[in-house]
């Protein structure tokens, strides 16, 4: 008796809803993507095997470039709001509200409290341009010195959010003494915890670190 043959039919998978979705996901992502103010400076990290990352958010970050020019940054703008309304009253630095703003806004902060104003009221264009002569966030070994305003910066961020992680972002060529102010500020507030932010390098191989890294039992 022959066999029937079933007739065999082309497989057809309905791609709206998929394309839907994607659509969906992709306005998502365009209209809540928040994206990351440019740094005023850039820097080159020098490189360790450390593998510790950092955290999202609450963050703290001194910058400091190759010439020890200080810049400091929160990323939180709640926090960064409350800190410019504690400095304007604390330093009597006469902000508006729209500079109050731009600075909630802003990314890092790298000129002294006397030209904070000024700054504040340019546009970003002009921003950008004085960042490339500023001097720099004054900083004293002093935590209680007028001189040392990185002391001041710490302060009274610490003060609106104490959870905030502190991050010392240097460059490779800047010197010793210039870090060690940032190091001898934070002691003098009683804060021994901060991070280092370096680039990742290799693990030495026939070092501790590298047996641990392979699984193997550090050598004593």
């Amino acid at each position: 008796m022959p066999k029937l043959k079933m007739p065999r039919k082309s497989t057809h998978v309905d791609m709206t809803a998929m394309c839907d979705v994607a659509f969906l996901l992709l306005t998502f992502f365009m209209l809540a993507t928040k994206f990351k103010p440019d740094e005023p400076v850039t820097v080159t990290t020098p490189n360790s095997i450390s593998e510790i990352p950092l955290p999202d958010a609450d963050i703290m970050m001194i910058t400091v470039d190759e010439k020890g020019r200080m810049f400091f940054s929160v990323d939180n703008v709640n926090v960064r709001k409350a800190l410019i309304d504690d400095m304007d009253e604390y330093k009597k630095l006469g902000l508006s509200e729209e500079e109050k703003t731009k600075f909630a806004k802003g990314s890092s902060i790298g000129v002294p409290l006397s030209q904070l104003k000024s700054y504040l009221a340019a546009d970003p264009a002009q921003q950008k341009e004085f960042d490339k002569t500023a001097t720099g966030i004054p900083t004293d070994t002093v935590v209680t010195s007028d001189a040392n305003e990185l002391a001041a910066w710490i302060r009274l961020a610490r003060n609106n959010n104490p959870k905030l992680r502190i991050t010392i972002k240097a460059d490779g060529d800047a010197s010793y003494p210039d870090i060690k102010k940032i190091i001898t500020t934070l002691e003098g507030w009683k804060i021994f915890k901060f991070n280092l932010i370096t680039g990742l390098k290799a693990v030495p191989p026939g070092t501790a670190a590298y047996d641990i890294q392979m699984g193997a039992p550090a050598k004593k």
